[in-house]
C-alpha cells in the first residue's frame, strides 16, 4: 500500500458471529462503496494493512471479513473484536477523482474559509452531516463556527489548488 496520505473511510464498529467478521460503521456514500477497495489499512495498534476477503451489507450497516496482521483471514471472535474502534483507510491517491462540483470531505479539511467580503472566517477542520446538508467546522483561534455547506447558497466557490472556500457567511453569524 502506498506511503502518501491515507483518508479515513470507516471504522470497525463490532464483530459478527464467531468466525472474525467485523461490522464497519462506513462513513462513505453510499455505505457500501467502503468494499470497493481489496486493501484497508488497519488503524490499530499496531496498525496494518489488511486485505478484505469478503464483505457485503446487512441490516442498515456492513460487514467484512479482513485479513488479520499475519496476511490470514481472521478466523475468530476475540482477533476481530480487538479491533473494535480502529480507523479503516485508504490511500487517497487510491480513491477516484470526485464528479465536478463534489468534493471529497478529506479534501476540505485544512482550507481557508473566507467571506464574500474577504474576511478570515477560519480553517476547515472537518465536515459533519447533519441530516439536512453537510456542515463545515471552521475553526478561527479558539472560536468555532458551524457553517452550512450549501453549494450556490452558502458556499460561492471551492478551490482546492488556491486552498480556499469562499462562503456567503459573516465572522458574527
Amino acid at each position: 500500500m502506498s506511503s502518501g496520505p491515507r483518508v479515513t473511510l470507516g471504522r470497525i464498529a463490532g464483530v459478527l458471529g464467531v468466525r472474525g467478521w467485523v461490522k464497519v460503521h462506513s462513513y462513505t456514500r453510499p455505505l457500501d462503496n467502503l468494499l470497493d477497495y481489496p486493501r484497508w489499512w488497519i488503524a490499530a495498534e499496531p496498525a496494518y494493512e489488511a486485505r478484505l476477503f469478503e464483505g457485503r451489507l446487512q441490516g442498515g450497516g456492513l460487514v467484512a471479513h479482513i485479513g488479520g496482521p499475519d496476511g490470514e483471514a481472521i478466523a475468530d471472535r476475540d482477533a476481530a473484536a480487538a479491533l473494535i474502534g480502529a480507523e479503516i483507510q485508504i490511500p487517497r491517491e487510491a480513491m477516484p477523482a470526485p464528479e465536478p462540483g463534489s468534493w471529497y470531505w478529506a479534501d476540505l479539511v485544512g482550507l481557508e474559509v473566507l467571506s464574500t467580503g474577504g474576511a478570515s472566517l477560519g480553517r476547515v477542520a472537518g465536515v459533519v452531516e447533519n441530516g439536512a446538508q453537510d456542515v463545515l467546522v471552521v475553526e478561527d483561534g479558539g472560536q468555532e463556527r458551524l457553517i452550512p455547506f450549501v453549494h450556490g447558497a452558502i458556499i460561492q466557490s471551492v478551490d482546492l489548488p488556491g486552498r480556499r472556500i469562499v462562503a456567503a457567511w459573516e465572522a458574527d453569524y
